[in-house]
């Protein structure tokens, strides 16, 4: 696939406070397209180590990677007026604040959206929250655990008599809505000139990814999406059902169409496609359903996952072997589609990386350059977005206001 030079939000300055990893996310995705991300790191904040471990020296910060690659980092000390003048005057000439502090902190700083938006009217004001802008709840801390805990999901994931599972997901989730409410502001700008203010909530998020069975209980009630269910106890055993293999692998089936399906599954796990007990669609998902996962169950617990992997290939049946990560990151098709990217990092070498999500054929995301060390664009930034002299940004390192390393 060719690269061309252009990208989609080239031009577009974003002006970024953050200080939790999904809110940051948010920002490199705009970046991954062409955005100018400035990172504003103040003291406020907090540098993304390794698993929430410091930095070690010498070492590839993953974290930081994933979340400021793309970026500038200007390095300014909030608790001085002077270097909130800055941050304010960065705002001013902004398309998109992206931020994620509280709001009593951004009031206190005078970088809330109401004096935001009064001094740049086009300002889109991008932040992610925990529990939206609206509400009792809005100035709770944003924490996913937390977020994910209301939105049911959470007692239906396990198998009955386990704990709650949390998924994790909806950190991803709200970095991707937040990055796309940005880019719909933008787009209503674009028509109108008129900015405005975006919020994206973990709890909205984790919600939306639940959604389909949130819309489900919303039109059917019941205690059926309220509780979890055994796999043993599905209702068709062609669907949504997971068989373990022999080498402790696990088989997932999505075949709910068993007319359609049956065949094919009955080839690869040698059963007669005319056996009485499941010759039909009301016997397969209905009087003989329980006996049929029991037969499934051992017919699969026979045979290793790469065995199963090929005969479904084979038979194009929509089921596959449940992997883990060493696959993932090394699938054709993922490193194909720049889903994982292979980089150069100084003193480190070849190193792969999570790469773009979304695939566009005109204006690709490019990782043009990897995360920032804290302060290091400080003064090209005030020179070339603020036209601050050389002697001006002189003056604030010496006075402690900025750092210019």
């Amino acid at each position: 696939m060719e690269i061309v030079e252009n990208k989609a939000l080239d031009d577009l300055l974003v002006i970024e406070l953050t200080t939790e990893l999904w809110s940051a996310m948010a920002g490199s995705i705009l970046g991954d397209f062409g955005a100018r991300v400035v990172r504003i790191e103040t003291p406020a904040g907090e540098r993304l180590g390794n698993g929430g471990e410091p930095p070690i020296e010498g070492a590839w910060n993953y974290e930081a990677e994933l979340a400021h690659r793309n970026k500038m980092s200007v390095a300014v000390d909030t608790r001085e007026e002077a270097g909130r003048v800055i941050v304010r005057e960065l705002i001013d000439k902004a398309d998109v604040l992206l931020t994620d502090w509280p709001l009593a902190d951004l009031e206190q700083h005078g970088f809330d959206y109401g004096r935001a938006a009064t001094r740049n009217l086009g300002l889109i004001y991008a932040r992610g929250s925990g529990f939206g802008p609206l509400g009792p709840d809005a100035d709770l801390p944003a924490i996913d655990e937390l977020a994910a805990s209301r939105t049911g999901m959470m007692p239906i994931l396990p198998q009955p008599g386990q704990p709650p599972v949390y998924a994790g997901a909806g950190v991803m989730y709200t970095a991707v809505m937040l990055a796309l409410g940005t880019a719909i502001a933008l787009h209503h700008r674009e028509v109108t000139g008129e900015g405005q203010e975006v919020d994206a909530s973990l709890y909205a998020a984790n919600m939306y990814g639940a959604s389909l069975d949130v819309q489900a209980f919303l039109a059917m009630g019941g205690e059926r999406f309220l509780n979890p269910i055994d796999r043993m106890d599905a209702g068709n055993p062609m669907s949504g059902v997971l068989y373990p293999s022999a080498d402790g692998k696990w088989v997932c089936l999505t075949m709910p169409d068993t007319d359609r399906w049956w065949p094919g599954l009955a080839a690869i796990v040698d059963l007669d496609v005319a056996d009485p007990r499941f010759d039909t669609h009301d016997k397969r998902c209905g009087e003989n359903r329980l006996l049929m996962i029991g037969v499934l169950e051992e017919k699969f617990r026979a045979k290793p996952s790469a065995h199963w992997k090929h005969e479904l290939t084979a038979q194009q049946l929509s089921a596959d072997v449940i992997e883990d990560f060493s696959y993932a990151t090394s699938d054709p098709q993922a490193i194909r589609n720049r889903y994982i990217l292979e980089v150069d990092r100084p003193g480190i070498g070849a190193v792969k990386t999570v790469g773009f999500p979304i695939f566009m054929s005109d204006t690709p995301a490019r990782l043009d350059r990897p995360a920032p060390a804290r302060g290091q664009h400080t003064a090209q930034i005030l020179h070339d977005v603020l036209d601050y002299s050389e002697e001006q940004i002189g003056h604030l390192a010496e006075q402690g206001v900025v750092n210019r390393s």
